[in-house]
């Protein structure tokens, strides 16, 4: 009996490969429309998060957290009423954001916080708006949205952290270690037979089809899954 597959252990979900929580300074989403305006406190190291993470304290005493922008600064003012305040940090309404405009962490639906465009250096574009507003996501895409949907002003802050070299296999086995990455990757022909299905032999190769059945066992199913049946 062969051994579980990588894969395998980290779906079980167990400590080894968990995120540690202690790590990270807390949900990031856009604060509710209700606290209107605030002031950048601080801005402050995420380790869970590649992007740094501002502090903000509302006029009504409250304090939240959101995605720092390149330009934002402490002591700078921030507003998430939905007025049409186009400094970096503020969060608007996609119907209050003029076209052209670059965007971060929009609303997937109105009011969920924040699901798209969230990494380090990355950005949205509003191209046209209507009915829905159309917006251009980093890859290329573009992704139809409720103008109801919010989103912030500016690109995203940290952009240029993943052009510095680790230099050491330990230092990038800490900063993957706090967002649950694997820090290396071992090929399945590399592995002994006991470890792999596409283990074993003597050098490295499959030794059987590569693609497999997409009802084949969690142990078995590695590689290309077969193509998908044709829909009518």
């Amino acid at each position: 009996m062969g051994r579980r597959l990588r894969q395998q252990r980290r779906g079980h979900g167990s400590s080894t490969y968990r995120s540690p929580s202690h790590r990270h300074v807390g949900e990031i989403k856009h604060p509710h429309s209700e606290l209107k305006n605030g002031v950048v406190t601080d801005i402050i190291h995420a380790p869970g998060r590649n992007s740094p993470v501002a502090e903000i304290k509302f006029e009504s005493g409250k304090k939240d957290k959101i995605i720092a922008v390149e330009g934002l600064m402490v002591g700078q003012d921030i507003s998430v009423d939905g007025t049409k305040n186009l400094k970096p940090g503020s969060i608007l309404p996609l119907s209050n954001i003029p076209e052209g405009t670059l965007i971060h962490n929009l609303e997937a639906r109105p009011g969920d916080g924040g699901k798209f465009v969230r990494t380090a250096g990355t950005y949205a574009t509003v191209v046209t708006k209507g009915d829905t507003v159309v917006v251009e996501l980093p890859s290329g895409a573009f992704k139809n949205l409720d103008p109801r949907c919010r989103a912030g002003i500016g690109i995203i802050a940290g952009g240029g952290a993943s052009e510095k070299p680790f230099a050491k296999a330990g230092k990038k086995f800490h900063a993957l270690r706090s967002k649950a990455k694997a820090n290396f990757k071992v090929k399945g022909v590399a592995m002994n037979a006991v470890d792999h299905p596409h283990g074993g032999g003597g050098h490295p190769h499959v030794g059987k089809p590569s693609t497999v059945s997409r009802n084949a066992p969690p142990g078995r199913k590695v590689g290309r899954l077969s193509p998908q049946k044709k829909r009518k």
